[in-house]
């Protein structure tokens, strides 16, 4: 029998942060990148049960799930029960793209009161709450690297970022929190 090599996930492990922000990566997650025009809104929605948002900067959640918008008819759909999406998407009987992206990204959790000083320190976006409210989503940029932003809470963000990028961006978080610390 030959020795099976087990995929050790991105970051596992690697904690961060200060006396005010805490960084640490997200759970295992299913991710899809999802592309369908507005007449498949409603059928895909009811295939993954919730609601696709259909207005920038915004996104739909239900349970574990989580729809966030990207653009127009583009969206990054979030199961962090690991659900099989695929098999919800085949049966939607609309039309779409849905790709499987759950080894591309790396789910990281930025909280705590300094989270949003944090994350100011490499993302030129405005993130503060009366901007990016609770449930917002935007692609942008963090240092060099792109990533999806999505505030989950008053005080707390997540940051989606391609697996080649997530030790920079974590280290990008790790040094920014230490300066929110102070």
């Amino acid at each position: 029998m030959a020795d099976v090599a087990i995929r050790k996930p991105a970051l596992a492990g690697r904690l961060g942060g200060s006396a005010t922000v805490r960084l640490t990566t997200a759970r295992t997650a299913s991710r899809v990148a999802l592309r369908a025009p507005a007449e498949s809104l409603a059928a895909l929605s009811a295939a993954l049960g919730l609601s696709l948002p259909a207005a920038p900067k915004t996104s739909g959640r239900a349970g574990a799930r989580s729809a966030l918008w990207l653009g127009p008819d583009e969206w990054l759909v979030i199961d962090e029960d690991s659900a099989d999406l695929m098999a919800a998407f085949s049966g939607a009987g609309a039309l779409h793209s849905a790709t499987d992206v759950s080894h591309r990204n790396v789910g990281i959790i930025v909280s705590g009161p300094g989270a949003e000083a944090t994350l100011s320190a490499g993302c030129p976006q405005d993130l503060s709450l009366a901007s990016f409210p609770v449930g917002a989503v935007s692609r942008t940029i963090l240092g060099k690297a792109e990533m999806v932003l999505f505030r989950t809470e008053e005080d707390t963000f997540r940051v989606e970022c391609w697996r080649s990028f997530s030790d920079y961006v974590f280290g990008l978080l790790n040094e920014a929190a230490e300066d929110a610390g102070h």
